[in-house]
């Protein structure tokens, strides 16, 4: 069988990191091809490099047995080649019919697009492959795993014979992901190269023809998925034995923290996000929320954050501590003790362009001990970044200078939850996707502190896409549909689901979809 794709010692540097060195890979064409690695391990520059967004220092690359050199992604599009990024490239005033459509218009100088065929044959293309999602819909108004859906619609939408997805199932739930294999199953049964870039392994074994392990920018090793277990391949990204499942011993609640009671929320357009959602969390506990993007989790967590659309109808009541905290400001919930991870970092949790140390004290910069005089304290800012990247394995050199932009997306989430674990004086922690794009040793650490957290008293409101981390780490599960709690799994359900080994996927699904 030819090669869809032909890469020899293809090199790429940023400043004086290496990104990739001298990577040679060899992609069969219909075949599934997974590349795994930790966080900065090069997997998404390899993919850019593909994909014409960067140009390689060094090496060749052709596509079907043709030599290429990409200046473009347009260029890489041309040649047949469709990427999946890890973040979105979505314009949120623009509809999903247009996003979709975005760049066509110019080849079609005298047959103008027709807008309303166009969204019918996005729409007829979403139900096609399970991606349902509403093309006439603002980008604006769709959840995280609604635009991860756009996304591949896009590429599908383009015909492109190889594509590239950059961690395509972060956002997605058992069921969209199992959706989405048979797809690409499909896809590649039609002759299509898949290249995907995950750091799940359990989908790399279920999905993947063959995988390749990278480290440090280079090319470890290159398995035929048969062959190969979790175990080996974790042991191959991260150099030592992983912990694939958390030791969670049993935890003793105290105090209720936070009471959600009839919580409702309406769009000023009248539609129901929310609708008399109850539940409370006690100190020491840990509370999962279940259930398929875009059934209310987002608004739940702007309410509980205080970023809510203000247009909209509020009703019932948030209580913190016996406290209501309902239509307070992000500022006064933080002071009594409350922290966040969100969903979408980018938007709400990071400034790319800040230093890595400048993020990491975002929410804290306040605090005494970074201050000296009139201004921060640099050595002491940049200590303690330093010190807490290194709990976390944060990969970044220079925490002062580097802007955190620079660093791999896994990297910006460990600095995110790194620095919302260590805030003192937690009481209430909100986790939404905490190891949404994080290696396989990272989640290990993140898993422990979360515990650790529980363990001195905080109590954690965890709402994951993940049912295995869930069940790991759960007190108690709640499922979420349609804006509503259907189900709340007591802690002996939740106990005997760990014991199974994995999730109690059915149950929950009854529940959820």
């Amino acid at each position: 069988m030819e090669n869809a794709i032909r890469l020899t010692a293809l090199s790429k540097k940023f400043g004086t990191v290496e990104a990739c060195r001298s990577v040679s890979l060899s992609i069969r064409s219909g075949s599934i091809h997974a590349v795994v690695g930790e966080n900065g391990a090069g997997k998404s520059t390899l993919a850019r490099l593909i994909y014409g967004m960067h140009r390689p220092d060094g090496g060749t690359m052709e596509i079907n047995g043709t030599p290429v050199s990409f200046a473009s992604p347009a260029e890489a599009i041309a040649a047949g080649i469709g990427m999946v990024h890890q973040h979105f490239m979505l314009v949120p005033t623009l509809t999903v019919a247009e996003n979709v459509t975005l760049g066509l218009e110019k080849k079609r100088l005298f047959f103008p697009l027709d807008p309303e065929g166009s969204a019918e044959s996005i729409r007829q293309l979403s139900l096609k492959y399970g991606l349902a999602v509403d093309p006439l819909a603002p980008v604006s108004t769709l959840s995280v795993g609604e635009e991860q859906r756009v996304e591949i619609l896009k590429v599908l939408y383009r015909n492109a014979r190889i594509l590239i997805l950059d961690e395509p199932t972060a956002v997605l739930t058992p069921q969209e992901t199992s959706r989405l294999f048979a797809m690409l199953r499909s896809l590649a049964g039609e002759g299509k190269t898949i290249l995907i870039i995950t750091h799940k392994l359990d989908e790399v074994l279920a999905l993947a023809d063959t995988v390749t392990v990278m480290s440090r920018g280079s090319v470890t090793g290159t398995l035929s998925c048969k062959e190969t277990s979790k175990e080996e391949l974790a042991r191959m990204m991260v150099g030592r034995s992983v912990l694939l499942r958390i030791e969670n011993p049993p935890s003793t609640p105290g105090e209720t923290v936070l009471s959600v009671e009839n919580l409702g929320f309406r769009t000023a357009a009248g539609l129901v996000k929310l609708e008399k959602v109850s539940f409370c969390i006690r100190s020491g506990e840990i509370f999962g929320l279940a259930g398929v993007e875009g059934n209310g989790q987002s608004e739940l967590l702007s309410l509980l954050w205080g970023i809510h659309d203000r247009s909209g109808q509020l009703s019932g009541k948030m209580l913190f501590e016996g406290a209501d905290i309902t239509g307070r400001s992000p500022g006064e919930i933080a002071r009594l003790g409350v922290s966040l991870v969100p969903e979408d970092r980018l938007k709400h949790a990071v400034v790319p362009g800040f230093s890595v140390a400048g993020n990491m004290i975002f929410g804290r910069h306040r605090e005494k001990r970074f201050h000296q005089g009139f201004g921060f304290d640099r050595r002491e800012v940049a200590e303690y970044s330093r010190n807490l990247g290194g709990t976390y394995d944060v990969r970044c050199t220079d925490h002062e200078n580097t802007p955190l932009g620079a660093l791999s997306g896994g990297n910006q989430q460990k600095v995110v939850v790194a620095r919302e674990l260590d805030r003192p004086g937690l009481k209430l922690l909100i986790l939404s996707q905490p190891t949404r794009g994080v290696d396989i040793g990272a989640i290990e650490q993140i898993h422990r502190s979360i515990i650790g957290a529980r363990d001195q008293g905080a109590a954690i409101l965890l709402v994951s896409s993940e049912l295995d981390e869930l069940i790991a780490l759960s007190t108690r599960i709640g499922a979420l549909y349609q804006g509503s709690i259907r189900r709340i799994f007591s802690p002996e359900e939740v106990r005997e689901g760990r014991k199974r080994g994995r999730p109690f996927e059915e149950e929950l699904g009854l529940s959820i979809t």
